[in-house]
């Protein structure tokens, strides 16, 4: 079933979402519910500055934007400027949620802040995400997603597990608070269609990916008193890594004896088949690094697509690694249509990242591509008048 392109309508037909926010959090999140089927609305500045990164035809059309953008109509607005403020409320007044990650202080001066949200719509979700609580000293500092990293305890999980203070290669943080806002955006909604009132949804990055990495880690210090050190220890194990096949990568991670045994016979070492480490009722977490060095000494006897035959046989988590410069070519990406080649109005053929949640009834599409800056203007005031 291929649930990324077409005209289906989706589960949120009828919401109105105005994305007043920029760069990736508050984006994806809008984009999101606009693949769930809620007519987007992205308020941009005449002179955007923010749609940074290579292009093809059209400036501002980069990557990045193409795929956090689609599913929206575009309006240019300034909103230092009265006459457009006016138009921005009254867009507000339209809708049922409001997505920014302006900071509050700028929200405040542009009389955009939810005080005057709500005074004009009460039934509005006004979902304000930022890096740190409102409430903490934090409030209103510089974030970005290394620094949430940081404030969440990422980055010491990964200087315990490499020895090196890295920020994963990824940006997490915007993206996982994109996802905690989705989810909080709908639970307000249902909130609203029960009992007539909106809200405000604060949603500080930090405090979303302490939540998110704590999940594992905080470990031995859930109890009070500690029982042992924070940390899950499969995740920082030395072991816990990528092998080599003979033409690749893989994921191959065995769980408990009988795994390690087939795999090592299907290896052609019925020696360790026979080692006492893998011949208990379980394995010794002193043991997992040793025997982890070996699954990576045997591994590249074999090729990736050999092994994975081998570990789905016998039930041996495995999962190739996924080349991100072959990933269009991918057997799996492919079925699943998560790399279609779709066709742009401005900037032609081009790769739209796929929606992964699949609805029996009422699947997510892709109905509009990424918008110019300020190209619905005319189209979404026009409509807003004719409601009126």
């Amino acid at each position: 079933m291929d649930n990324t392109v077409g005209n289906t309508a989706g589960p949120l037909e009828g919401v109105r979402v105005i994305d007043l926010s920029t760069v990736v959090m508050g984006p994806y999140a809008a984009q999101i519910l606009g693949d769930l089927g809620a007519d987007v609305i992205k308020i941009e500045s005449p002179s955007d500055t923010v749609r940074l990164g290579p292009y093809r035809n059209t400036r501002g059309m980069t990557p990045l934007n193409l795929n956090v953008n689609r599913n929206k109509r575009s309006v240019a607005l300034n909103l230092k400027d009265e006459a457009d403020r006016e138009r921005a409320l009254e867009l507000v007044a339209s809708a049922d949620v409001l997505i920014t990650n302006m900071r509050h202080g700028a929200l405040a001066r542009l009389g955009l802040d939810y005080s005057e949200a709500a005074a004009r719509n009460p039934r509005l979700v006004y979902a304000h995400a930022q890096g740190f609580r409102s409430d903490s000293d934090r409030a209103g500092h510089a974030a970005y997603d290394e620094t949430v990293q940081a404030a969440s305890g990422l980055v010491d999980v990964a200087n315990r597990a490499t020895g090196r203070p890295a920020y994963l290669p990824t940006i997490l943080g915007d993206k996982v608070s994109a996802l905690t806002i989705v989810y909080a955006v709908l639970a307000a909604l249902l909130h609203r269609d029960r009992t007539g009132a909106g809200q405000h949804v604060e949603v500080p990055m930090t405090d979303t990916l302490i939540a998110f990495n704590l999940v594992e880690h905080l470990q031995g210090h859930v109890f009070e008193p500690p029982v042992g050190s924070t940390g899950f220890p499969l995740s920082l194990a030395k072991g816990h890594r990528a092998v080599p096949t003979k033409d690749g990568l893989a994921c191959v991670i065995p769980y408990g004896p009988q795994n390690f045994r087939d795999f090592f016979t299907e290896a052609g070492r019925t020696d360790l088949a026979q080692d006492p480490r893998v011949n208990g009722e379980t394995i010794a977490d002193a043991d997992v690094d040793a025997l982890m060095d070996l699954v990576e000494e045997c591994s590249p006897g074999l090729t990736t697509e050999e092994w994975e035959s081998i570990c789905a046989k016998y039930s041996i988590p495995m999962a190739p690694v996924l080349e991100l410069d072959r990933a269009s070519e991918d057997p799996y990406v492919q079925e699943g249509h998560l790399l279609d080649v779709v066709e742009h109005p401005t900037e032609g053929a081009i790769r739209s990242v796929g929606i992964p949640v699949r609805f029996s009834a009422t699947p997510g599409s892709v109905r509009r591509p990424a918008p110019l800056p300020g190209e619905h203007t005319d189209e979404v005031f026009q409509e807003l008048a004719e409601r009126h």
